[in-house]
This record gives structure tokens, sequence and C-alpha cells, in this order.
């Protein structure tokens, strides 16, 4: 998996004061801690930062980050926060690592295909989860898990045990946890009502017709 490089600056203003300027001044406030480094408050560019985490490897990428010029540490991006309107990075922290450790890493599934129940017996797909947690070395996550979905008919559910197996990855997430499902949709069914309400109906009518013919007799008289 390549590897890559970003920028930061030792930060010394605190609170959410400093941290809105910062924000505003293009910089992101982030941590970096992990074994072998003291943990350090830095800031990193806004578009940078975007650049490093819109690769192939996403959220999952190699991170070097350089602090003030000086030597750079191998992290990856973990607790990242977002703003909830616009979605934009608000803080993260930078976790180190090491190219021979297990890490614990969220990736995403990809489905493909479309499945039988759907083309053959109008259902649909309800989706569970779009992501699993594995273990593996920094250098072995993938950037996204494929699973075929077209052999699906209705009430087929598929399970993290379902996924297929990949060289130096192991699933984290219990196995029997479902990911996705194919459905019928729900048949929605008129209401029925009941003959004596009917039959009542009816009768009310009735009277209220002969009501109307003696009030016309009465008139003629």
């Amino acid at each position: 998996m390549q590897q890559e490089t970003l920028r930061a600056l030792k930060r010394t203003g605190f609170g959410s004061r400093p941290a809105r300027r910062m924000r505003r001044d293009g910089q992101v406030p982030a941590v970096v801690y992990g074994k072998g480094v003291d943990t350090q408050s830095v800031s990193v560019e806004t578009r940078a930062l975007h650049g490093v985490l819109h690769t192939e490897a996403g959220l999952n990428a190699l991170i070097n980050v350089e602090i003030d010029g000086a030597d750079d540490v191998l992290t990856v991006a973990r607790e990242i926060q977002r703003d909830p309107v616009r979605g934009d990075i608000t803080h993260l922290d930078f976790i180190t690592v090491s190219l021979d450790v297990e890490i614990e890493a969220e990736v995403g599934i990809e489905y493909v295909g479309t499945p039988i129940g759907i083309q053959e017996e109008g259902g649909f797909v309800e989706t569970m989860e779009t992501s699993v947690m594995i273990m593996a070395l920094p250098t072995a996550i993938p950037s996204s898990i494929t699973l075929d979905i077209s052999e699906l008919g209705i009430g087929d559910i598929l399970k993290v045990s379902d996924l297929p197996e990949i060289e130096g990855v192991t699933y984290a997430t219990d196995t029997d946890r479902p990911l996705l499902t194919v459905l019928l949709p729900a048949i929605v069914e008129e209401e029925e009502v009941p003959e004596d309400l009917l039959e009542g109906e009816e009768g009310e009518e009735g009277e209220e017709g002969e009501e109307g013919e003696s009030s016309a007799d009465t008139d003629e008289d």
C-alpha cells in the first residue's frame, strides 16, 4: 500500500475558540499519539488532509506525519469528527502504526450483481451493513471487499461468514452478523367492511327514503 506524507504544525492554542479560528484559516486540529511517540497536538492543512484521505486506500491510508519538519511518524487516521451539516472534518487522531504489527480497520463492502430474487420474483435488497471490521497488517488492508449477491433469492441472507477469504485478513466482526437480505415488498390489503355494517347502512338509507316519501305525502295533503 502506498504511503502518503502530510505536514503538521505543533499547536499551542486549545479550546473551541482557537479551534474555530484554525478551521477558518484552512487548518484542522489533530492529535498524534501511539507507541514510541509523545502525544502531540498538531494542525494539518485541510486540502492536504483531504488529498491523503481520498486515495484508493481511503480512511485506511498509511500517512507519514511530518511534525514541524522533523522526522515523520507512520500513522493511520482514526476518531474522525465531522461537521454535522457540511460534513467537513473538524478533528481527528493520528495513531502510530508499525508495518509488522496487525491493526484493526473498517473496510467497506462492495455488493455486486443483481439478485435472482429481484429479477424473477420482484423482491428488493435490504442492506444491514456496508462495512466490516478486520485485523491485518497495515500494508495488507484491502481498499474494499467485494461480495457477489447475484444468486440470492427471496429470504436469503448473507452474513459476515459469507465474505471471501483474503490472505492476511481476519474478520473481527461477529461471523453471524447479517449483512444483506432479499425481501418481497409488503402487500397492502384493502380493509374489508363487515357485512352486518353494510346491511346497517343499507337499512338507514331505506329508512331515510321512507321518511322522505312520508313527508312528500303530507305536503300533498
